[in-house]
């Protein structure tokens, strides 16, 4: 029997050209309103990666995600905001696209299908049963995402999936399957509509609920976060005075000094 993808039925919605542009934005936000709903359904496969991810990085290892096109682009982006978030290693959370860096820009033809890619993009990092690698995927079909967590099994690498289709052959692979069932784009099969959005969703929870869980968050405050412009230099002062109550040319002085707010906090601590 042949799979069926919910992400590619036909879009509820028809003569979309014919619609002014005050329908087509209420159509396309009552869809969105359903992503979140979808989202909450998932929340006990989600915990259960997050909980395997935090136990994979206390031991060392590193948070893989894999995939192409949309699913690749939200796994890189996910990746790149951790290390000046909560002042992670860029080698802590790593993101894999097919086609490499040249797809994160521009749609590489024919790379989603290869099945052999995948594994060796993995391979390039040294992948080990340390890490955990998450594979990305709207249909749940993509070839370049499936075989390398397939390859990951074999070799005893934890596996986990993000996907917006039931049973798909990406869950059947992964060991942690997370499926988000979004329903038929309003667009028939631009899964960069609420497929996409569901992914960032959990992409969203995957790392701040680890990062949390790890202790790189001080109450609600990125204390660790790195201060690479003035919004955030402003904001690690914000942060000093409301924890230390000290006046604002204090904390900038504390600040400039150790340039990490957890580390200004402890030091003035000490004092």
């Amino acid at each position: 029997m042949e799979f069926k993808k919910i992400t590619e039925q036909p879009s509820k919605y028809d003569d979309l050209e014919l619609k002014s542009t005050e329908e087509l934005l209420r159509i396309i936000n009552i869809e969105d309103q359903s992503v979140p709903i979808a989202v909450e359904k998932a929340l006990p496969q989600i915990e259960k990666v997050v909980d395997r991810i935090v136990s994979q990085l206390q031991k060392g290892g590193r948070l893989f995600y894999i995939g192409a096109g949309t699913s690749g682009r939200l796994g890189i982006l996910d990746a790149s905001e951790c290390p000046p978030t909560y002042g992670v290693s860029p080698d802590l959370v790593i993101g894999i696209i097919a086609g490499g860096d040249y797809a994160i820009r521009n749609a590489v033809e024919n790379a989603e299908d290869n099945p052999n890619q995948g594994w060796l993009d993995l391979q390039a990092y040294t992948v080990n049963t340390n890490d955990i690698v998450v594979g990305i995927a709207a249909s749940g079909t993509t070839p370049y995402v499936i075989n390398a967590l397939s390859q990951c099994n074999h070799f005893n690498i934890p596996t986990a999936s993000i996907s917006c289709n039931p049973n798909s052959p990406l869950s059947q692979e992964a060991i942690y399957p997370i499926e988000v069932i979004v329903g038929p784009e309003v667009i028939t099969g631009s899964s960069r509509m609420k497929a996409g959005t569901a992914q960032k969703l959990v992409l969203n929870m995957l790392t701040s609920t680890t990062m949390i869980k790890l202790g790189r968050i001080q109450g609600n405050r990125m204390v660790d976060m790195k201060m690479t412009n003035k919004k955030l230099i402003q904001r690690g002062i914000n942060m000093l005075v409301d924890e230390l109550n000290i006046c604002e040319n204090e904390a900038r002085e504390l600040l400039e000094k150790h340039n990490n707010v957890r580390q200004a906090i402890s030091a003035y601590k000490k004092q």
